[in-house]
């Protein structure tokens, strides 16, 4: 094994039971695959089913899981029921984050485990609420303390084998609404739909940022693409228009993943 697998390894082992916050994405699959050849059946992975996270983000996962025999279970989170939350204020995610870890910790403390979350050392830089939420409630970042870079994240799961070592970041769905437009289910599955579509136009790495109460989705696919991607235009406004929204634009600037915390000098502090 490599030096990053052994020290993730080792970390995960001073524990006497963990419970993975799992997506399905390259740093939580990392985890939860380490978590369960350290620890066996005392770990546990466990994903938070809302209208943010995507279909198809939940049926990899589900794969994933499958496909490598470690504990996996759904819960349901009630971020939706949180006003705090659905405002899409600057700090959306830490109700987010305290969403899931209040359905994680009666899980864990029944199997006496810490809660883990799959942050990763160059997530510690931008700006995520989330981290706080999991500090005020003891909620360990097992990648971190193994020093693990998403660099490392990625290079560890092509070591494993794992198929999530290449793959394209995927945030939750509400991280696609601009701050201050209220995160609805229906925004939500506006930007499912669109992205879906996206994909099945060949852009595998886009986003569909909503806008403007969720009427405008501005489009965003790597800067290698943005060429391409005006040449299907046509195709592009159907399949985006027919997802639900009124306007489609192209950024043209190019993907880049946190462009909506540009908006952030913007908001109430």
């Amino acid at each position: 094994m490599s030096d990053p697998v052994e020290r993730l390894t080792a970390r995960l082992r001073e524990e006497e039971a963990v419970v993975v916050a799992y997506s399905g994405g390259a740093d939580s699959a990392l985890l939860a695959f380490a978590a369960g050849r350290a620890l066996g059946r005392r770990a546990l992975a466990v994903t938070a089913v809302s209208p943010s996270l995507a279909s198809a983000e939940r049926s990899a996962a589900r794969a994933f899981a499958r496909a490598h025999g470690f504990a996996h279970v759904e819960v349901c989170t009630d971020e939706f029921d949180r006003p705090e939350y659905t405002a899409n204020g600057r700090d959306r995610c830490y109700h987010c984050k305290s969403a899931l870890f209040d359905a994680l910790t009666p899980l864990a403390a029944a199997m006496g485990a810490a809660v883990a979350l799959g942050t990763n050392l160059d997530d510690l830089g931008d700006h995520r609420p989330g981290q706080r939420a999991a500090a005020e409630r003891g909620v360990i970042t097992p990648l971190v303390d193994a020093g693990l870079t998403k660099a490392d994240v990625r290079a560890a799961s092509a070591e494993l084998g794992l198929v999530t070592a290449a793959k394209p970041a995927a945030p939750c769905l509400a991280s696609r609404v601009s701050y201050g437009d209220p995160v609805t289910t229906e925004v939500l599955a506006r930007i499912e739909a669109a992205e879906a579509a996206l994909r099945d136009l060949g852009f595998p790495v886009c986003r569909v940022r909503a806008h403007a109460g969720g009427t405008l989705a501005r489009i965003e696919v790597p800067r290698d693409q943005i060429l391409r991607a005006g040449e299907a235009r046509e195709r592009i406004d159907a399949a985006v228009r027919g997802a639900g929204f009124t306007f489609c634009s192209l950024d043209l600037s190019g993907f880049a993943s946190g462009r909506l915390n540009a908006l952030l000098p913007l908001l109430p502090s």
